[in-house]
């Protein structure tokens, strides 16, 4: 499943060269932990900033050395969450507050049951309620997109708040098509910002061709 076969505005594959390189490095089971890690905080710049194009802007004037003049900046107003699941979305989370340093950070704590391939909740740290839900944008980082189910457990946990559903971004490395196909079939206008979308799901839930197990490679716990 590629690029010119998807007929989704809100589903953007990040598919240049520098992208398709270092998602090479991470595919690779010959990478170290270290050159994983490296590898995949080069990919999170790359896609969180393709991820926050949607966010809101705000007319101002500012003078420069030379002159008085019309300027864009992020809508002040706007409230702004980087909620990582871990553990994996960690990799992400230091890129996304390195971009955007004002934003709040939410982590989720979610694993997957491996026989039943559904999440288990042990972790959260979003507000009960959010003061501005209808410009409130919301960033899940989550490396792999593979059943989909933990992403609909997220999404619900900040749709339930009031906030509006276009204004949630999905960014993952990679993508199963089972697990776009999961997310869609409930929820149009959720945009999801990846890499590169695989072909399917083992019978263990794991992508293929995929790039194994995510947190693993990221901290080195095989053992």
């Amino acid at each position: 499943m590629n690029k010119q076969k998807i007929q989704d505005e809100n589903i953007i594959v990040c598919d240049f060269p520098l992208v398709e390189h270092n998602l090479s490095v991470i595919r690779n089971e010959n990478s170290s932990s270290e050159i994983f890690r490296n590898a995949t905080k080069r990919l999170a710049y790359l896609l969180l900033y393709t991820a926050y194009s949607n966010l809101p802007m705000k007319e101002v004037d500012i003078k420069t050395p030379i002159c008085e003049t019309k300027s864009r900046i992020i809508d002040p107003e706007a409230d702004i969450i980087i909620a990582p699941i871990l553990r994996a979305g960690l990799a992400f989370a230091d890129v996304a507050a390195d971009i955007l340093p004002d934003a709040t950070i939410r982590h989720i704590g979610m694993y997957r049951d491996e026989k039943t391939l559904q999440p288990v909740w042990y972790y959260n740290k979003t507000p009960v309620e959010l003061d501005n839900p209808q410009n409130t944008y919301v960033y899940v980082l989550d490396p792999m997109l593979a059943t989909g189910n933990s992403s609909i457990e997220t999404i619900n946990l900040f749709l339930k708040k009031g906030m509006k559903e276009e204004n949630l971004t999905f960014v993952n490395l990679i993508a199963s098509p089972q697990g776009i196909k999961n997310i869609r079939d409930r929820f149009k206008k959720i945009r999801i910002v990846t890499a590169h979308i695989d072909e399917t799901l083992n019978e263990k839930g794991y992508i293929v061709p995929g790039l194994g197990d995510a947190g693993d490679r990221l901290f080195n716990t095989f053992n």
